[in-house]
């Protein structure tokens, strides 16, 4: 058995690109499912500030202000293993990356959000615009930490079905009036 003294700092210091960040709120949905307030995403073809970047424009192409960093860094890990299986999807990352750099004047990153979302305004349409809202239209919404944040309990066919779930607990709007329904069908008729 081999004996490895490894910490974290080791660890992060040999291994490739790596994106960090810390949930904005342990009270949330997101914060009781994390088993941390910390998160870390390992890039294997990206580096680390090309999934910043790629991480942001996914936060202004499909924007929620309260969903959590961590969330958006699934997106950023599924475009990295694309890019680690293609070398021209790595191409059109870096190189749409790289265009967002050149049009918000060097750092797009270090541009206020107005900036940010004009200069990506501009792109919507091409390539890269197009990879990037197509891979995070599944990788965003169709996880449990999002559906957790939205309050979407998830698939009701694998959790019984709509009818024994609360298929008509809507506490948000009022009860209609009893006219409003047909009378129950009853099969002894």
């Amino acid at each position: 058995m081999l004996d490895l003294d490894l910490t974290r700092r080791d660890f992060l210091k040999t291994s490739g690109s790596v994106l960090m960040g810390t949930l904005a709120t342990s009270t949330g949905v997101l914060g009781l499912l994390a088993p941390s307030q910390t998160w870390a995403l390992e890039l294997t073809k990206l580096d680390k500030a090309t999934g910043q970047i790629l991480l942001q424009t996914t936060r202004h192409i499909f924007p929620h202000a309260t969903l959590d960093d961590a969330v958006y860094a699934l997106v950023v890990k599924d475009l990295d293993a694309a890019a680690a299986g293609d070398d021209a999807v790595a191409k059109l990352l870096t190189d749409g990356a790289a265009a967002l750099n050149a049009d918000a004047g060097g750092d797009w990153l270090a541009a206020n959000n107005d900036k940010q979302f004009s200069v990506i305004e501009k792109m919507a349409g091409n390539d890269f615009f197009e990879k990037i809202k197509g891979t995070a239209v599944v990788s965003l919404y169709n996880n449990e930490l999002a559906w957790a944040h939205f309050g979407y309990e998830g698939d009701a066919w694998k959790q019984g079905g709509y009818l024994t779930r609360g298929f008509d607990d809507l506490d948000w709007l009022p009860d209609p009036p009893a006219d409003a329904s047909p009378a129950a069908y009853s099969a002894s008729k």
